[in-house]
């Protein structure tokens, strides 16, 4: 039970006579509640006329404020049919007083008040709505609707938009609701006569609301934010609803949907509603083109109201006007749209969580967020103050000078000090939101474009991302900032010719651009990227959304490790409700990590070696947080994975845990039935045949096409018997095959097999049957002369294409790893890695020390060099054709300070690496030491 009104700030008394009901009233009353309804009443003629009518209940509702309210609640919860007119009205003179006298009091905060005034009005429309609904079915009007689904309104949703679905509505507030209703309850034949009735009962509710009476109203309802209301009834089908936003839905009403919630009739299935309505409300990526929208529609509404010019506060808006509630909340539902697609935590509704969970997430300083905070607190305050006086929906501070001393008084101020406060605080929220909403309009202006190929640019307007009038519009403002920066490069020209290369292939321009124009500090690593990495830039053209990712925040933190991406994969891929989303949304995750390692390697922030462990890390954590969604849905057609289900064996470059930003994936599927020889599903399959259709399915999810590009391209080779085998392999038929048929070539990739994903009990069953198969005793020279005739074929098959081809050839990688997985076969090294193969080759004999460093040496180079030339253009490098920025960034991947100079020593060192290692591996097998 609540105590007493607590009060804490008074109204300041002001010069009208009260009446005679309210002067008695207040001597009755404790003398401090009394002065309080004195100075409110004084100064709203609303309030006056309120404490007269109500003066009985007030005299006890001050004694339990709290309680008052429940009861009020619950009372209009019981409303008889034909009470509920004057039931609804009473009910609401009674909330707003209580309300009123609470907030002038301090006793309630602003977010009690306005909560108290949502809930009343949630409450209003259920109960009038149900009411209607009931009258319908038992007049037979909605067919196959009983008195059973009255509780459920019948399938009606009503929406609250604005204020009402914030839980922020004001003291003298319109409602704005969207009424649809289910279409599904319905039989198909009787939807034009269910949506009749839907149609009929909206209306009468929302008259039931808003007819003034002897009684007063309730709320005045507003049903003009339904899709199209011009030409649709006041209730539509959820269905229609949903293509509407699907296809015509705009940013405004985008913005709108942020506060959206079911209130009244079927919550469930008002849920459902808005649950279909995600995709159009959150944009998957950063969405920085509502910025643009959001100025737009703020300059629309200045010319609308009015409310443009100086700030001068007799008649100010404090709605619309300049520094006014409209700018916070704008600032804020904008910043939500252009994230919360990535982001669910800035999902909320309410315009002071909103800015706290945008301030948690860095999207906006907290120091802004707070001071955004306490002006919004302070002009509800002021706008609920106006509309106290006459119960008027107004937001706009009085003109005369008796009526702004209303206002003031009911604060417990002078008009002086209210003056002085609104100006700073309306001055204060334009500064701090216009130069958000109007980006780049101090843009600084480069000597000109004299400096550069005017041919060049005389093109730029004929691409696909600058054909668009809003695209050619952004870039014209964001073109001078663009110029300004290439010329500062070391070779502008070469820098402008990538540029070119870059927008000449990218689609689509708008919402890039406006990123460019909200964040200018992308444009130097756009810069940078289309001047070093030609790979790397037409990346970007094709998936420009992956900068979204830069914007984030922690784009430049340390390498998070595999485990820490697994689970923020799986989280993420767990929140889709289908699977082709799921793939979808694991592409364009990928894509954004996949970028984020190229972008430190460019920048050096990692070297070849980190960004080598850092792509494999990434390859592993799709693979893992991939393979369940893919047993999921193949379990849905033929039945859970008999036995104990799969492993993912990564071999190669993937299993030695380094792989470069061109990378394919070498994987075996290996699987174990136990006893079981059929699935247990809808359509069971036989076990070798679930488990060979399900490894064609993970390779679908893995490297398909869609909308999002694909995942990786996916090599199974490696697997027991080559091409000729079957695509997965069962766990006996594995380990018997690799103890009794496999060639030396399988166990030496073995050498190099880590499990990456499938089942823990598996995963650890094969590594132990691989520690087991590598330590076995081999006959050394029978090995060393299998290998020379398998270097001798590699030979001949892939000769290397020039001193820039790191991996083909005598002394280059695949030389050297095969002499690594040689070392790691004849000591039972288990480490996948080629270090740890060249020491084994130090513990068998193979090598001594220094020939075993020098190999790795020439290996880390290699690498390094072959990294830095997938990144730089996707193939083959030649030095001449990469630019001053690809060959400044190989010098600086490889520590050399000129080309010429990484160029000789990767002469010299493939030479002493192809010499040690033909003197252990000769061409007739006889080499061992």
């Amino acid at each position: 039970m609540s105590g007493p009104l607590a009060i804490q700030r008074m109204p300041r008394p002001f010069d009208l006579s009260l009446g005679a009901e309210a002067r008695a009233l207040v001597t009755d009353l404790a003398p401090e509640a009394g002065e309080l309804i004195a100075g409110a009443a004084g100064s709203s003629p609303y309030l006056n006329g309120l404490v007269a009518q109500e003066k009985d209940w007030l005299a006890q509702a001050l004694t339990q404020p709290d309680q008052a309210l429940a009861d009020v609640m619950q009372g209009v919860q019981n409303l008889p049919a034909d009470q509920l007119k004057p039931g609804l009205r009473q009910a609401k003179r009674r909330v707003a007083l209580l309300t009123a006298l609470a907030d002038l009091a301090g006793a309630w905060p602003l977010e009690k008040v306005t909560a108290a005034l949502t809930d009343f009005g949630a409450l209003a429309a259920d109960v009038a709505a149900k009411a209607e609904i009931a009258a319908l079915i038992r007049r037979g009007k909605l067919p196959g609707m009983t008195e059973d689904d009255v509780e459920t309104a019948a399938g009606m949703i009503i929406l609250a938009m604005g204020k009402m679905g914030a839980h922020e509505l004001n003291y003298s507030s319109d409602i704005d609701l969207i009424v649809l209703f289910d279409e599904t309850r319905f039989d198909p034949d009787d939807f034009y006569d269910a949506r009749h009735g839907m149609v009929r009962a909206t209306r009468n509710f929302c008259a039931t609301l808003s007819d003034k009476t002897a009684d007063g109203y309730v709320f005045r309802t507003d049903l003009r934010l339904r899709p199209d209301p011009g030409v649709t009834p006041v209730c539509i089908a959820a269905e229609a609803a949903e293509r509407y936003y699907e296809s015509l839905g705009r940013t405004w009403e985008r913005a709108a949907y942020i506060k959206a919630r079911p209130c009244a009739g079927d919550i469930e299935a008002g849920q459902r509603f808005l649950d279909t309505l995600r995709p159009f409300v959150w944009r998957r990526h950063l969405d920085f083109a509502a910025i643009q929208d959001a100025h737009d529609m703020r300059l629309r509404i200045r010319e609308n109201k009015g409310t443009g010019g100086a700030l001068t506060i007799p008649g100010h808006d404090m709605k619309l006007g300049q520094g006014g509630i409209r700018e916070i909340e704008f600032f804020t539902q904008t910043r939500q749209l252009i994230a919360g697609g990535r982001d669910p935590d800035l999902r909320v509704r309410g315009t002071v969580p909103g800015l706290a969970a945008l301030a948690d997430k860095g999207w906006v300083p907290r120091d802004v967020a707070e001071k955004l905070t306490d002006h919004y607190r302070a002009h509800r305050d002021v706008e609920h103050r106006i509309q106290m006086i006459h119960d008027a929906q107004t937001h706009k501070v009085p003109q005369s000078p008796d009526g702004i001393e209303r206002v003031a008084c009911l604060m417990g101020i002078d008009s002086a000090e209210l003056t002085a406060d609104l100006t700073r605080r309306l001055t204060e929220v334009h500064e701090l939101t216009e130069g958000f909403f109007a980006p780049g309009s101090s843009t600084p202006k480069p000597a000109g474009e004299a400096g550069f190929d005017q041919s060049i640019l005389a093109r730029w307007p004929t691409y696909p991302a600058l054909r668009s009038q809003r695209g050619a519009h952004i870039f014209e403002r964001l073109k001078p900032e663009l110029l300004s920066r290439l010329s500062k490069t070391a070779k502008p020209d070469e820098a402008l010719l990538a540029l070119d290369g870059f927008l000449s292939g990218l689609p689509a321009g708008v919402q890039l651009f406006s990123l460019f124009e909200a964040n200018p500090h992308l444009i130097d690593l756009l810069i940078d990227i289309v001047g070093t990495s030609h790979a790397l830039a037409a990346h970007l053209s094709r998936n420009s959304s992956v900068f979204d990712a830069v914007i984030g925040g922690s784009f430049f933190d340390d390498w998070p490790g595999q485990s820490a991406l697994q689970a923020d994969l799986q989280q993420a891929l767990a929140q889709e409700g289908d699977y082709e989303s799921q793939l979808d949304l694991a592409r364009r995750w990928c894509k954004e990590w996949h970028f984020r390692v190229g972008v430190h390697h460019l920048r050096g922030l990692i070297d070849g070696a980190q960004a080598g462990q850092q792509y494999a890390e990434l390859a592993g954590a799709v693979i893992a947080a991939i393979l369940p969604c893919v047993e999921e849905q193949f379990a849905l057609k033929h039945g859970p994975a008999p036995g104990r289900g799969a492993a993912v064996l990564g071999m190669g470059s993937l299993g030695a845990g380094r792989i470069n930003s061109q990378s394919d994936l070498d994987i075996i599927l290996i699987y174990d039935p136990l006893d079981q020889d059929m699935s247990d599903g809808p359509r069971p399959l036989a076990t070798r045949t679930y488990y060979a259709r399900f490894t064609q399915a993970l390779i679908t999810a893995l490297s398909a096409p869609m909308s999002q590009g694909r995942l990786y391209e996916v090599d199974m080779r490696l697997r027991p018997s080559g091409n000729q085998g079957p695509v997965a392999t069962s766990w006996a038929s594995f380990t018997n095959y690799q103890r009794n048929e496999a060639w030396v070539w399988e166990h030496l990739a073995l050498t190099r097999a880590r499990v990456v994903a499938g089942d823990p009990g598996l995963a650890e069953d094969i590594e132990a049957f691989r520690a087991v198969l590598l330590s076995h005793p081999r006959d050394q020279a029978q090995i060393l002369n299998d290998v020379a005739e398998m270097r001798v074929r590699l030979a001949a098959a892939k000769s290397p294409s020039g001193i820039w081809d790191a991996k083909n050839g005598a002394g280059r990688m695949m030389d050297i790893e095969l002499m690594a997985e040689t070392g790691a076969l004849l000591s039972g090294e288990t480490k996948h890695d080629v270090h740890a193969g060249l020491d084994g080759a130090v513990a068998a004999g193979l090598l001594d020390v220094a020939q075993a460093q020098t190999l790795k040496e020439c290996y880390d180079l290699c690498w390094s060099v072959q990294c830095a030339a997938r990144l730089l253009s996707g193939k083959m490098i030649e030095a001449d054709k990469i630019g001053q920025g690809g060959s400044d960034f190989l010098c600086r991947a490889t520590g050399f300070e000129q080309v010429e100079q990484l160029q000789a020593a990767l002469q010299q060192r493939y030479s002493s690496a192809a010499e040690i290692i033909a003197s252990v591996i000769k061409e007739d097998g006889n080499g061992a030491q």
